[in-house]
């Protein structure tokens, strides 16, 4: 018996060992489970690189190519009155093409030709899909690329997707999305002709044989899935019509440059808010208007059009009593509070409307555009 206990006692511990091993193993183990469940690992969603119908890519893409009509202003002749006098003759012409939405904030890309005028004395009106209709302000343009940024104050609006134009080959089925000749959008399909790659001294460049008319400039190239590959730029052709040869930047060199463009415009401009209001109120016209005497503030007289103002909610007849947590004294009170912001900053505008006050979000806009009357 003796020996059997001796047995029995020398292995115990290696059983003993062995079970608290099992046990912080499988201790371990859940612990993992606990925390690979408090800390998900991100995982990206699956993606098809199967092309979509024709009817499907333009579906797609369509929402975001809009209509531009622009008022050029140049010199038509010059007058020499005497040796040292010059008279210049200024004349105005329509101009229309096309540009990408870009981005949800109200950006929009096209060609500098579409809208460059003399003086930079910028006037664009932007046509959307669905009908809409607003005035844009040019905010930033590059000669060198032939791109312009314009900047809508619009919601609900549908950027475009970003395709990648360095995997387009000669032969891919393209199309070319755009407002040709004023008779509204239009869509026309070609290949990639040839492909020129962007160098240090040359930009690239893509060639297609999907019709490029007057008023496409700007428009969109997509793929068969509906992305955005190039901006169309030009055509070559001795009649002026289009012959089977036309050029779009690719999409890449846009996007960089549009990003480029994007931040200097909010660098130089300050926020907007697009509203006229009256003089301060007092405790006689807060009686007058308002049946109290105890109102202070800014009386909103009228807001822009698609402006940060109405698209917060500001309407006219409010009174705007503070500008984050500064209180309204008089308008310049009012626009030093906004102009120290950027387009795109948020601030908190607390209004007086019917015997209640409200806090409304509000992000700044550029300044708004004006339409030149012909």
């Amino acid at each position: 018996m003796s020996g059997i206990n001796r047995l029995l006692k020398y292995l115990s511990w290696p059983v003993a060992c062995g079970i608290l091993l099992g046990l912080v193993v499988l201790q371990y183990q859940q612990l993992q489970q606990l925390g690979n469940r408090a800390l998900p690992v991100a995982t990206t969603a699956p993606t098809t690189s199967a092309p979509l119908s024709f009817s499907e890519a333009i579906a797609l893409a369509a929402p975001a190519v809009v209509s531009i009509n622009a008022t050029n202003v140049n010199v038509e002749s010059i007058e020499r009155t005497s040796d040292d006098r010059l008279n210049l003759y200024l004349g105005e012409r329509a101009s229309l093409g096309s540009g990408v939405i870009v981005s949800e904030n109200g950006f929009i890309l096209t060609n500098l030709h579409v809208v460059d005028t003399l003086f930079d004395a910028f006037d664009a009106e932007v046509t959307l899909n669905d009908g809409r209709k607003i005035s844009a302000t040019v905010v930033a343009w590059d000669e060198a690329s032939d791109l312009a940024v314009l900047h809508i104050n619009m919601d609900n609006l549908t950027p475009i997707q970003i395709g990648d134009d360095s995997s387009l080959h000669i032969g891919d089925i393209v199309f070319a999305i755009g407002y040709p000749r004023n008779i509204g959008q239009s869509v026309s399909q070609g290949i990639i002709s040839a492909l020129t790659k962007e160098s240090e001294s040359n930009p690239g460049i893509i060639q297609t044989d999907a019709a490029i008319n007057p008023g496409n400039s700007g428009g969109a190239l997509i793929n068969s899935r509906g992305q955005l590959v190039g901006i169309n730029s030009s055509i070559f052709s001795e009649s002026g019509n289009f012959e089977g040869i036309g050029f779009a930047t690719p999409a890449s060199e846009a996007i960089e440059a549009f990003h480029e463009m994007a931040e200097q415009a909010i660098d130089a401009n300050a926020g907007y808010l697009g509203v006229i209001t009256g003089e301060a109120l007092n405790a006689q016209s807060s009686q007058l208007f308002f049946g109290v005497d105890n109102i202070r503030g800014m009386l909103v007289e009228s807001v822009d059009e698609g402006g940060a103002a109405e698209r917060a909610g500001i309407q006219p007849g409010d009174v705007i009593t503070m500008v984050e947590d500064t209180s309204v004294i008089d308008g310049q009170n009012i626009m030093m509070e906004v102009r120290n912001k950027k387009p795109g900053d948020s601030i908190n505008i607390q209004i007086y409307r019917d015997g209640d006050n409200f806090v409304l979000p509000t992000t700044l806009g550029f300044g708004q555009a004006i339409i030149i009357e012909p």
